[in-house]
């Protein structure tokens, strides 16, 4: 199954960032973008990709642990930013060292359960809103989403998620994911 260690923020952020959102379909060139679902924003802490099902009870196990030795800790979504010409995306203010380092861990964890994770690089916190299937100009959407500040929220678990993605060529379709587990960060103590 093809997996990725995340995290999801609350129901009123992701309120909060559809309404800025709303606000980047008023844009001009904004209808050549394709917009992500709404109930599948997340970010992504580390991506395994095709993950055998026989690794899956380790690296239950080790995922555990790594949200075990992270303790919970305050996030909001904050301004934007784009990758090349052909992503749009949130990024995250508050507690990104700490989001960072439980990225690290669920690597780690992914590794040593036998993953084969790709080449791997500096984490950066982002949540994807828009892709594009040509080059365009995010500059625009990125200005706008520059003075955008959600409001906090505790962080509270590491989840796995599966994704399901589209099959058939459907026009629009759209991927689904699934939390297929979940660990408390922290000790609780």
């Amino acid at each position: 199954m093809r997996l990725f260690a995340g995290l999801v923020p609350p129901a009123d952020a992701l309120s909060e960032l559809g309404h800025a959102v709303d606000r980047l379909h008023t844009l001009p060139g904004s209808d050549g973008l394709r917009w992500t679902s709404r109930p599948g924003w997340h970010f992504t802490l580390a991506f395994m990709g095709e993950v055998d099902d026989s690794i899956l009870p380790d690296l239950r196990e080790r995922l555990g642990r790594a949200a075990h030795r992270s303790e919970a800790f305050r996030l909001r979504l904050h301004g934007g930013g784009h990758f090349g010409r052909r992503a749009l995306w949130v990024g995250a203010a508050g507690g990104v060292d700490a989001m960072r380092m439980l990225a690290e861990r669920a690597d780690a964890a992914a590794r040593r359960a036998g993953v084969s994770m790709e080449e791997h690089r500096r984490y950066q916190a982002h949540l994807t809103i828009a892709r594009a299937r040509a080059d365009v100009d995010l500059v625009p959407y990125v200005d706008e989403l520059s003075s955008f500040e959600g409001s906090p929220w505790t962080v509270p678990e590491l989840l796995l998620i599966r994704s399901n993605l589209p099959g058939g060529g459907v026009p629009g379709a759209q991927p689904r994911y699934d939390v297929v587990g979940s660990w408390p960060l922290g000790t609780g103590d």
